[in-house]
């Protein structure tokens, strides 16, 4: 691997002559990144354990992920017009204190666990289409170090090797996905079964689970919209790319699910037929879809890394998240017996999202001022306080409410709103002292 080829661009600004990526590929990328096996668990789940016909689990969870990924466009806006990596910037939002301490280590951890699960599920997938084809039973070890291992040396390349990788992957994926939707429809069911009765409770729960499935977008979506044109291009390619592949996600999990009970469409489609030819572009999609979305979760977990430990070097994050990503993924025990752990994730994350979208697009309205990008080249971004005292209010809601009242979304726009409040009311309280003084 030529070191030229390597990106090595840190917390810096990208130069104005990198930033090349228009919004047709940006939404390439994020379409590619939609479709996975971890994607299709709402909608799945909200036929089969929801008990929703299919086109309101469809509905539900559509809408729940245009809430979300609106708000993951629009913090895209600082990496497109400074050039900024998502963490970096955070600290002028969160302080650098909550940025560097909280903020980027429960991105790194939830990126390396969604690593690990996306690296297990795609080699559980891959052998399993394997030995039906063939007959041979391949250790899992193996297969999994190597696809861990080829995902994070594209990561570590950097962005153009997730901007390649994803456009060679387009055209595999967007033919796995229809062969799914036609098997899926001229299998034995025969058509999409209306299973369910309408629920206006179930409705909203699951839609709140799309939208905080993906709100956690909001502290990395800029790491990819550094090498942009314009803002304009990359704020509607994320969200155009982003909604088009849920759209299809959302599609084909609730079918499967409402036909067939199944919650992984690659594994159900792959039950429904003998072709070798077909179970081969099945196996080799479910196995693009899965690298795909890896490249993301590996490259801007390199990032939340490097603005925890601002010493190393992007080449050297980079390479301590693909080490603990690797020795990860080789232990399926240890990650699908995490539950707890990633519990104790969102309870962080969804009131750190919540201070985050509320602070840049209502107080912020969707700007970093002159003097936010001085502090930020100073390192004086100080500690907003206020973010802590409310963080820890939004993460008490999320653990004592209760689970049908969707704790996630609930706490989200109470913290985001108390946010707001409270900042106003200080932003006066300073003006009347400084009027009376």
């Amino acid at each position: 691997m030529k070191t030229s080829m390597i990106e090595r661009f840190g917390l810096e600004s990208i130069p104005q002559d990198k930033k090349t990526t228009s919004w047709k590929e940006y939404f390439f990328i994020q379409l590619a990144f939609s479709v996975n096996s971890g994607n299709f668990l709402v909608p799945a789940l909200a036929v089969v354990q929801g008990g929703l016909p299919f086109y309101a689990a469809f509905l539900a969870t559509v809408s729940g992920a245009f809430l979300a990924f609106f708000c993951v466009s629009m913090l895209s806006l600082p990496g497109s017009r400074y050039g900024l990596p998502a963490q970096y910037v955070l600290r002028s939002v969160l302080g650098k204190k909550l940025s560097m301490r909280v903020a980027s280590p429960v991105r790194t951890l939830t990126s390396l666990y969604w690593f690990s699960v996306q690296t297990i599920g795609g080699t559980l997938v891959v052998t399993s289409m394997i030995k039906k084809l063939t007959g041979a039973s391949i250790p899992f070890i193996p297969v999994a170090l190597g696809l861990a291992l080829l995902m994070t040396a594209l990561a570590l390349v950097g962005f153009e090797a997730v901007k390649r990788a994803t456009k060679w992957f387009i055209p595999i994926l967007i033919a796995g996905q229809f062969i799914l939707l036609a098997l899926f429809l001229t299998g034995d069911q025969g058509g999409i079964v209306q299973h369910g009765t309408f629920s206006t409770g179930a409705f909203f729960f699951y839609g709140s689970l799309a939208f905080v499935q993906y709100i956690s977008g909001v502290s990395a979506a800029s790491d990819m919209t550094r090498y942009s044109v314009s803002p304009h291009q990359g704020f509607w390619g994320v969200l155009g790319g982003n909604m088009t592949g849920f759209i299809m996600t959302s599609l084909l999990g609730g079918i499967c699910a409402s036909l067939y009970g199944g919650l992984n469409p690659f594994v159900t489609a792959g039950e429904l037929t003998s072709s070798a030819f077909l179970l081969s572009i099945i196996t080799i999609s479910a196995l693009v879809s899965m690298i795909s979305i890896n490249l993301s979760n590996a490259y801007t977990g390199g990032y939340s890394l490097l603005n925890a430990l601002p010493h190393l070097s992007r080449i050297q994050s980079a390479l301590l998240f693909s080490i603990a990503g690797v020795i990860l993924s080789l232990f399926p025990q240890l990650v699908y017996g995490a539950e707890g752990f990633i519990s104790l994730l969102g309870m962080l994350v969804v009131p750190l999202s919540a201070i985050i979208v509320s602070d840049f697009l209502l107080l912020r309205k969707g700007r970093l001022h002159e003097h936010d990008l001085a502090h930020l080249a100073a390192g004086t971004t100080g500690t907003n306080k206020t973010a802590i005292y409310v963080m820890v209010v939004g993460i008490a809601l999320y653990a004592l409410l209760p689970d049908y009242l969707s704790p996630g979304f609930l706490s989200f726009f109470f913290t985001g709103a108390l946010y707001f409040f409270v900042n106003r009311i200080q932003k006066e309280k300073a003006s009347i002292t400084h009027q009376a003084g």
